[in-house]
């Protein structure tokens, strides 16, 4: 794929969120690099245009002596995207949401996640709802981490969230999809943008996640954890545009039998 074909693509099928348009589909996260200059090279190599950030652990100018992310992401250029990393009540992510509001001067969209417990990761769904209902009726644009619960994440965008973002498998764990069935239905279902968020590992999960029609891809430890980071980072790039482009090609239909390359009818001999 050259660099113009998929350029031209990104702009002709932008991924909507919130009423903004991005090129990119490929969201990233910003922890777990070795440094500023790693997150930002990565960050550029992946194209991602928003990036998220654990507002309890990010320093994005509550210690002013101290390096800010903001110094490598700027607002300016990049959409930042508040999470609640590391709540596990809904109070705490309520509170973390307005602490990223305050901070960031009004911004409302936001990243909501509740944790069940340290060794899993897995959302509280209960918890997680609550804390969305709050979120929305206080006036901000929630893209929520969830299962792969077809009927939670069917809950979650009656709510009122802008996005849903199922997993793919426990965060960090780079099991790529466990799920497919669950999460085409989602897709299916779904009103508001769907992202896979947590789980994957390469950048084939990122494609396949692309290819069952999933409209983007969040991910941190995949590319930070990688040997390379920044040349990961390009490559779920490249995974999550091809993945898209076969989505909206259309692919062909799985068969039992073999068919012929070649036409079988009208031969010469």
């Amino acid at each position: 794929m050259n660099d113009t074909l998929s350029s031209t693509a990104a702009h002709a099928d932008p991924l909507t969120i919130a009423g903004t348009q991005y090129r990119s589909r490929l969201l990233t996260g910003t922890g777990k690099y070795t440094d500023l200059t790693q997150t930002r090279a990565a960050t550029q190599a992946a194209g991602a245009q928003i990036v998220t950030v654990a507002i309890r652990r990010t320093n994005i100018g509550q210690h002013a002596d101290e390096p800010s992310l903001l110094e490598a992401l700027p607002p300016e250029e990049f959409t930042l995207l508040p999470n609640t990393a590391g709540c596990y009540t809904a109070k705490d992510a309520v509170r973390t949401c307005h602490l990223a509001r305050e901070l960031l001067d009004g911004h409302s969209l936001v990243k909501l996640e509740v944790l069940g417990d340290e060794r899993t990761l897995f959302p509280d769904v209960p918890a997680t709802l609550e804390a969305a209902a709050t979120l929305v009726k206080d006036g901000f644009d929630v893209m929520v981490y969830t299962n792969d619960d077809p009927i939670m994440a069917k809950r979650f965008e009656e709510i009122g969230c802008v996005a849903v973002m199922p997993l793919a498998a426990p965060i960090g764990s780079g099991l790529g999809i466990q799920n497919p069935y669950n999460i085409l239905t989602i897709v299916e279902q779904a009103k508001v943008p769907v992202l896979v968020d947590a789980g994957v590992g390469t950048a084939s999960d990122a494609a396949f996640a692309m290819e069952l029609g999933c409209d983007g891809v969040l991910m941190n430890t995949a590319i930070a954890g990688a040997r390379d980071a920044v040349m990961m980072a390009h490559a779920m790039r490249l995974g999550v545009e091809a993945g898209r482009l076969a989505f909206r090609a259309g692919r062909i239909p799985k068969r039992r039998y073999a068919t012929a390359s070649s036409p079988i009818e009208g031969i010469f001999f």
